[in-house]
């Protein structure tokens, strides 16, 4: 017989369940009281009554956790200093769409080598999670894989859908049934009524296939999900952070009966891919909000201990340490001068 299945599939590799991997890294009842808490924070800021200003920064992606967990000590110390009026949340980046090809993030290539490990990569993904919370971070990723959230989503407070996979259905589904307050990106081309549908289409009631904690194939139904929001992060056209461009989005979000609240990405398209364009943008959206433009919610940095970047395939013991491997970063020193720049003019 002509095979006619799994011609291109070279091997099935089986996965420890969700739940073995939740045993072996398990949260303690302390752990989901602060992911509880911290979630109903981000929700009053991005929905609610308080006023101050939330923050979502951090490498652009992890990919060597001990100098993730020095730049989040750092963080925790800023946070301490400010969280009267600005939340930080750390961004634990662990997927990376890829337009075309290149490293695919730490769940996937753990090793940094091709070797794609995902067994490890989960398992270093929870354990760097709950670190991140026991530092006294508020943790932020983004999620890709729609079977990823069973590992791992215990542990993350806010949650974000990339610009390539907004106008997804399968990732407006996974969205529905999370537990935690999520960011739909307008598209790559500036698209934000695309953002708008995701959000509409994830508040309301689904039912897809996925597995469940056991690992099982399931029919997952869903309540829908209340907290989800824009994040502009510029497009093909150029930066959409402006005011005009502000205001054009609260109008479509009006018209589409849904609340007044914008988050901007300071990177991306917004800061014409540069890293050293970030500071401007979240200076000028900073002023922007200061001055009475108070559906700006949050802005989104991304940042390491070092600036700039470093490019794979090379020998992972020659990468520099605190330097990104994907999206360059602004370095420790101008962030810091960054989030104090925000808690004076927030004042």
């Amino acid at each position: 017989m002509k095979p006619v299945f799994d011609i291109n599939v070279r091997q099935y590799q089986p996965l420890p369940t969700p739940l073995e991997i939740r045993k072996s890294i398990p949260t303690t009842d302390q752990i989901s009281e602060k992911v509880s808490h911290w979630r109903r924070q981000i929700i009053d800021i991005l929905f609610g009554e308080s006023p101050r200003l939330l923050v979502i920064v951090g490498p652009c992606s992890i990919h060597d956790t001990d100098a993730g967990l020095e730049y989040a000590r750092r963080l925790k110390a800023i946070s301490d200093r400010i969280e009267d009026r600005v939340m930080i949340v750390m961004r634990a980046y662990f997927e990376k769409p890829r337009t075309s090809v290149g490293w695919k993030g730490l769940i996937m290539d753990p090793n940094l080598d091709g070797s794609c490990n995902l067994d490890l990569g989960l398992r270093k993904a929870r354990s760097f999670l709950r670190d991140l919370i026991e530092v006294g971070l508020p943790t932020a990723t983004e999620l890709l894989d729609p079977i990823t959230p069973q590992y791992i989503a215990d542990l993350i407070c806010w949650s974000a859908v990339g610009a390539r996979t907004t106008e997804s259905q399968i990732h407006r589904q996974m969205a529905s049934g999370l537990s935690m307050p999520l960011g739909f990106k307008n598209t790559t081309s500036g698209n934000v009524e695309a953002a708008i549908n995701a959000i509409k289409a994830a508040s309301q009631p689904m039912t897809f296939m996925g597995i469940n904690v056991a690992g099982q194939a399931s029919e997952i139904s869903t309540g829908g999900n209340p907290h989800c929001h824009i994040i502009l992060r510029g497009g093909d056209a150029g930066p959409n952070y402006s005011q005009s461009d502000v205001k054009n989005c609260l109008d479509k979000l009006s018209a589409n009966r849904l609340p007044a609240s914008v988050t901007i990405d300071c990177s991306h398209a917004n800061s014409g891919k540069e890293a050293e364009a970030q500071p401007h943008v979240f200076r000028e959206v900073l002023a922007m909000k200061s001055s009475g433009l108070s559906a700006i919610k949050a802005l989104m940095l991304e940042s390491n201990i070092c600036e700039g970047s470093q490019h794979l395939p090379r020998p992972p013991s020659t990468l520099l340490y605190g330097v990104s491997i994907t999206d360059a970063c602004l370095g420790w020193e101008k962030t810091e001068e960054l989030l104090t720049e925000a808690y004076s003019l927030l004042g």
